[in-house]
């Protein structure tokens, strides 16, 4: 029995179903991290060398095979930031936790819309939604409190900022792979504390952006 059997309490499968559920995982990761989490089902049964059919009975919904296929790029995610949450100085990791954040959206456009929508029938990954909002939450507040990021920022704001560097690395991955990195620190320096003045509009509410990321997935 497979690890991920064990954890989710299934019967072992077959050897031969156990392969073509391994290779559908791999296709999908592929697939994904190309087209993102709308890629087609039929094109990942297609480079797996099963039937729809076959992809169904391991995965009744889109969301069990992005899981699947997303929960080792998550755990990488989730290691690399408690490693970051550890460091002693609070601005450093604020700006270390981004870096990880945005960096891991490269290549993955699959990782990049699972960090920008909502997927509220999915328990698993409404989830890992709240631990990663959690973790931002934490780094900020701890950055704000030590006087070195400005008091009125929101995890909305950093929530548009996973937007705009998606969009980003989409329009460079292929001519300015490192692009989004000075956009990160050109918003990093207005988020220093020194740098603040007051700005008209507020912030998102925690409905709002709730709301907006619940939107990101219904409109595709």
């Amino acid at each position: 029995m497979s690890q991920s059997e064990v954890e989710q309490g299934r019967r072992p499968l077959r050897r031969d179903a156990r392969e073509s559920r391994d290779k559908l995982i791999a296709a999908a990761q592929s697939e994904f991290a190309a087209r993102g989490v709308d890629a087609s089902l039929e094109k990942i049964a297609r480079d797996a060398g099963v039937s729809i059919g076959t992809l169904y009975r391991h995965f009744p919904a889109r969301l069990d095979l992005l899981m699947a296929a997303l929960r080792p790029r998550l755990q990488e995610f989730v290691d690399g930031a408690n490693e970051v949450l550890a460091m002693d100085d609070p601005w450093t990791a604020l700006v270390a936790y981004l870096e990880h954040l945005f960096g891991m959206q490269v290549g993955d456009r699959g990782f990049s819309d699972f960090l920008s929508r909502r997927f509220t029938d999915n328990a698993e990954t409404e989830r890992m939604h709240d631990e990663m909002c959690d973790q931002i939450e934490g780094v900020l507040t701890r950055a704000q409190d030590a006087g070195a990021a400005r008091p009125d920022i929101v995890l909305a704001d950093i929530v548009n900022l996973i937007w705009a560097t998606g969009r980003i690395i989409d329009a460079t991955g292929t001519t300015a792979p490192d692009a989004w990195r000075r956009n990160l620190h050109l918003m990093l320096d207005a988020y220093r504390a020194e740098r603040a003045h007051p700005i008209a509009e507020p912030p998102m509410t925690s409905e709002q952006l709730y709301d907006a990321m619940v939107h990101l997935r219904d409109a595709r």
